[in-house]
């Protein structure tokens, strides 16, 4: 066993945890395996062709640059998670240290709240090139985008270190597993010998706060964007217009639905398997499916997609 030591107060001090991962079924491991590191390598690649195509001079636009932005995100997102949880898939020994931990929990929820704010700023640039395309090149300029992709890492990071160091306060006295594939809040505070239903209603306000916020801002967008897309005579710009629109609230969608299934309720009556999935989903999938999204339902990536393939 791992060396322990004990505090003055006669509790288990945890010096690493110990990940139960996907599945507890050895016949399973080697098809987990497998599944993960050929998801794993779909985002990357997919994500790092988003990178390159929205790098292209015909795209040089806010919109391509957030994209730009979020394929980023998305490989960092999938990056600190599956390549510990394929490791430990092959491996007997699935610890992770108190720091390693910690490191793992803040970068996933600074990545996730990040994301969260940038899918906020595409909306806001929809709205403006829908909704005001004469003054679209005006307000949405260089220094704009910067400072918006900028605000959205800022806000993250105040997120993510909030809720991290709450986490870490908490008393750790046995049992050492976290029965899930990382280190996330609801399989950490079960783990808890303290009280810790205050930090849940914190945990609710957090979720309202990085999630349902900008969840009502993206909508308020897109209900102007919607009434203004209303007005176009023209059906082949009409159509042109909502496709566009309609890749970004897919991708919304798929991220409040899941996020909000895990975080709204840390010790709901949801099974743990059903959070692992939901939590597989929403760390490793999604990543996976935004470059698809993205690409399939734009012709002009798909144009330069072409050319750079």
């Amino acid at each position: 066993e791992p060396a322990e030591e004990r505090d003055a107060g006669n509790h288990t001090l945890v010096t690493e945890f110990v990940l139960s991962g996907l599945s507890s079924r050895p016949e399973l491991q080697h098809l987990l395996f497998f599944t993960i590191c050929l998801v794993y390598s779909m985002t990357l690649i997919g994500n790092l062709l988003i990178c390159m195509v929205t790098a292209h001079p015909t795209l040089h636009t806010p919109m391509y640059f957030f994209l730009r932005v979020l394929s980023f995100l998305d490989i960092s997102t999938a990056s600190a998670v599956a390549p510990k949880m394929l490791v430990n898939l092959l491996s007997e020994d699935s610890s992770i240290s108190y720091v390693g931990c910690v490191t793992q929990l803040y970068c996933v929820i600074f990545l996730a709240s990040t994301e969260w704010y940038l899918l906020a700023a595409m909306a806001y640039d929809r709205y403006v090139a829908v909704c005001s395309p004469l003054r679209y090149a005006a307000v949405m300029n260089t220094r704009v985008c910067l400072s918006l992709v900028l605000l959205s890492c800022c806000s993250g990071n105040v997120v993510s270190v909030v809720q991290t160091a709450w986490v870490f306060t908490l008393s750790f006295c046995g049992p050492r597993r976290v029965n899930s594939f990382f280190c996330d809040i609801p399989p950490l505070l079960a783990l808890s010998c303290t009280d810790t239903s205050l930090y849940e209603k914190q945990v609710v306000s957090a979720t309202v706060l990085v999630i349902f916020t900008p969840f009502c801002l993206i909508l308020l967008s897109y209900a102007c964007i919607i009434s203004s897309i209303l007005k176009i005579s023209s059906a082949e710009r009409r159509h042109k217009t909502f496709s566009t629109c309609s890749s970004h609230l897919t991708v919304v969608t798929l991220y409040c639905a899941s996020g909000t299934l895990i975080y709204l309720q840390p010790k709901s009556s949801n099974s743990q398997d059903t959070k692992k999935i939901l939590a597989l989903i929403y760390t490793t999938v999604i990543p996976t499916l935004n470059p698809l999204i993205y690409s399939l339902r734009n012709k002009e990536v798909k144009v330069v997609l072409i050319r750079v393939m």
